[in-house]
């Protein structure tokens, strides 16, 4: 069967190769078998080809994460999945894009009503988004949240989600035609980043405070956001695109108390119990179901033109997601 796999670190495009490995074992006990058809790209699948996520593993290596596909062969003592049926899965192991593999059926969530691609959409980005709205800062109807690298799958997935939510937000773009673009997905607030960002936000949200600060960058932009939160509250990091340490002013750790955590969703969703995934993607789903909440796509491509798509989920200044088909 078909599998990615790279040999050398360094741009996706440039180094993923489609290869022929063995067929997976049939599924044990508490097992299914999953033929992949769907499999977005996403930032952490880049960074992962460079070596540049989390700890890189040894080399030749395979790829991908979060998938959509269908239960193809079921091991003894699974009861909630039947053959044929759409699923959800994250690969935690990296090992996700291939035509089929064997998983805890415990880790896989049955999904069905809307298109494959959208519901594959739904694998990382969205819960991600979810999980750090209701994880830190306490929020309340009424609240403020910041976040940069707005326009990404995350960023427009908080926007959505805190819609829902009675919460307001105020997104970073680094580019000015992203403005007009978060608005149609209901951005309360979009500036451009920049030096004056302190001042700009303070007046965009008047009287208000922002008590959480969601930064997909790091370095000096990790800075920037904990300048902006109010005292007392916190930023959270989840994405290295800059590709260095964080970075936050002494004084507004000591004097304004301001917390810097991290948040990982490959770790919360290889420790988290069923009934906790579950949680979040049945409203992701009924959102996705009743169009309150959409990831924009910007290409699809078959699995065979694989560097051509890793090349494109390359380019600066996309508008949405790319991601690769496994099935015709």
């Amino acid at each position: 069967m078909k599998a990615v796999q790279f040999s050398r670190f360094g741009r996706a495009s440039e180094v993923a190769e489609l290869v022929d490995i063995p067929e997976p074992p049939p599924p044990g006990p508490g097992q299914v078998l999953i033929e992949v058809e769907v499999t977005p790209i996403n930032p952490s699948d880049l960074l992962h080809f460079e070596g540049r996520y989390a700890k890189p593993l040894p080399l030749p290596a395979f790829a991908g994460s979060g998938i959509l596909g269908r239960v193809a062969a079921i091991g003894r003592d699974v009861q909630h999945l039947d053959l044929g049926h759409p699923v959800i899965a994250v690969n935690t192991d990296r090992r996700g894009w291939c035509e089929r593999f064997v998983w805890p059926a415990t880790r896989v969530i049955p999904v069905s009503g809307a298109d494959p691609v959208d519901l594959a959409l739904l694998a990382a980005n969205p819960p991600t988004a979810l999980l750090m709205l209701e994880g830190f800062g306490n929020l309340q109807p009424g609240d403020w949240v910041m976040q940069n690298a707005a326009n990404s799958s995350v960023g427009v997935s908080v926007i959505q989600i805190a819609k829902t939510r009675g919460l307001r937000t105020v997104n970073v773009v680094r580019r000015p035609n992203l403005i007009g673009h978060l608005g149609t997905f209901g951005a309360e607030v979009t500036l451009v980043d920049g030096p004056d960002l302190r001042a700009e936000v303070a007046q965009a949200v008047g009287g208000g405070s922002i008590k959480l600060g969601i930064d997909a960058i790091a370095g000096d932009a990790t800075r920037r956001m904990g300048n902006c939160v109010a005292d007392g509250g916190t930023v959270v990091n989840y994405g290295l695109l800059s590709g260095k340490p964080c970075e936050v002013d002494a004084a507004d750790i000591v004097f304004r108390d301001i917390s810097l955590k991290g948040f990982w969703y490959s770790r919360w969703f290889s420790t988290a119990d069923p009934a906790a995934i579950k949680a979040v993607f049945a409203p992701l789903v009924g959102m996705l179901l009743a169009k309150t909440l959409r990831v924009p796509l910007e290409a699809t491509y078959p699995i065979e033109r694989l560097s051509e798509a890793l090349a494109h989920a390359q380019r600066q200044g996309r508008f949405g997601k790319v991601v690769l088909q496994w099935t015709r």
